[in-house]
């Protein structure tokens, strides 16, 4: 068996199985009476408006923001440029223009909203009193702070005039459709792209116990903005959304029942173990590996090979203790802590990727570790890359780096662990 081959069909399985032009037509309502209004932010959000154009019958106007790199010609709707994960003025100045055409929307007139995951960092409006870099020092710390995301979108909704509801409630009295695809544990539509369309349940308060659980150091003036009852979010049952729709039109656990199709196909036995796992990424890795060695001992000679499937977020916390990083990513943390635990073991193999082609610090999807991938590094090198959070330069120098360009999807991380009998 290629295992290589057989590992990245199976991420490729998964990928095409959340490409916009793929899912979205299905998805798109009968023409308004008045006008329709794409608004869209994500790493998807420039291919959904591609696959909008392609079959919406009708005049079209709007503006979506990508991350740099993701952007696809479009004709009506303007696509525009900024920065992930920490966000730049160009996203900043998007987002006010996406919130003030919202606003000139009427009772007749339909808002559809395509909304990715990245979001988050691509829509960013702080609130009065908050300048741009103190939303960019909010998103580093928590970056490096190991908080999971659902933590993370709670003070990003509360740190926002455009998240948390606020999109939908703009554009009301206008029917509001967002259509989603989630890049996150659970499906939560309050936690993709922080909910600029969907009531909030969380509060100020919860933001502030985010703050106080991760250690985060944060300018004055976000913790001035996180006392203020005017930056609380939109909660459920608000009368301004009440004509807001939102559909998942991609999930993860979608694209994992894809791959497993495609294993089967390749004469494999899949196995999902679930869309969401979360958690610190090494760890995960380690607990990974020794499921598999405990499977492979278990398949009797002769058996189908078995591939482990899994989805989800994982974590990476940065030390604060001055090393020098190198390049990573929570998918090859995770392999540098699978890899370490096999020791070599013969017989399994593994792929972690990031289904929109980018896994932390590096334009590169993730990485395939195999049996003899300790040998050829060395297990020095292994425990400096563990040390220095060097996963990309790891796996770049063995040549076992997947590199994809951007897939123009995200439904977060694929993992596979393809196990053969003993």
């Amino acid at each position: 068996m290629d295992a290589r081959a057989t590992l990245t069909a199976l991420f490729r399985a998964a990928v095409d199985a959340a490409r916009p032009e793929h899912i979205l037509p299905a998805h798109l309502p009968e023409r308004p009476a008045g006008r329709t209004i794409v608004l869209g932010a994500g790493k998807a959000s420039a291919a959904m408006a591609a696959a909008v154009e392609a079959h919406w019958q009708g005049p079209l106007e709007g503006i979506v923001v990508t991350r740099y790199g993701h952007a696809v010609p479009t004709r009506a709707i303007e696509v525009v440029e900024a920065a992930h994960p920490v966000p730049d003025e160009a996203g900043a100045a998007a987002a006010d223009r996406l919130l003030a055409l919202a606003e000139t929307a009427g009772e007749d007139d339909l808002v559809l909203a395509l909304i990715s995951g990245g979001g988050s960092a691509l829509l960013t409006l702080p609130p009065a009193g908050v300048r741009h870099a103190d939303i960019q020092a909010v998103n580093r710390a928590l970056l490096a702070s190991g908080a999971p995301i659902d933590a993370m979108n709670c003070l990003r909704r509360h740190l926002s005039r455009i998240a948390g509801g606020r999109l939908a409630a703009a554009a009301h009295p206008a029917r509001t459709l967002a259509l989603l695809i989630s890049d996150v544990p659970g499906d939560d539509p309050a936690n993709i792209a922080s909910g600029p369309t969907v009531p909030d349940p969380t509060t100020l308060a919860d933001a502030r116990a985010v703050v106080a659980r991760y250690g985060l150091d944060l300018p004055e003036a976000v913790t001035g903005a996180l006392e203020d009852p005017a930056n609380e979010s939109l909660k459920p049952g608000d009368p301004r959304l009440a004509r807001a729709e939102t559909r998942i039109i991609a999930a993860p656990m979608a694209s994992l029942e894809a791959a497993a199709v495609a294993a089967r196909e390749a004469g494999l036995e899949p196995r999902i173990l679930g869309d969401a796992l979360e958690g610190e990424a090494r760890v995960l890795g380690a607990e990974m590996a020794d499921t598999a060695l405990r499977l492979q001992q278990e398949l009797p000679p002769g058996a189908r090979p078995l591939v482990l499937l899994s989805g989800g977020e994982t974590t990476v916390t940065i030390p604060r203790d001055g090393r020098a990083l190198g390049t990573g990513g929570r998918n090859v943390d995770f392999l540098l802590g699978l890899a370490e635990r096999l020791d070599g073991a013969p017989g399994i193999h593994a792929i972690a990727c990031d289904t929109d082609g980018v896994d932390g610090g590096a334009e590169v999807a993730g990485a395939v570790v195999f049996p003899d991938t300790l040998v050829r590094a060395g297990r020095e090198a292994l425990a400096e890359a563990l040390h220095r959070h060097d996963g990309h330069g790891f796996f770049g120098r063995l040549g076992d780096a997947v590199v994809t360009g951007p897939t123009l999807t995200n439904v977060n991380d694929f993992r596979a662990v393809l196990i053969e009998p003993g």
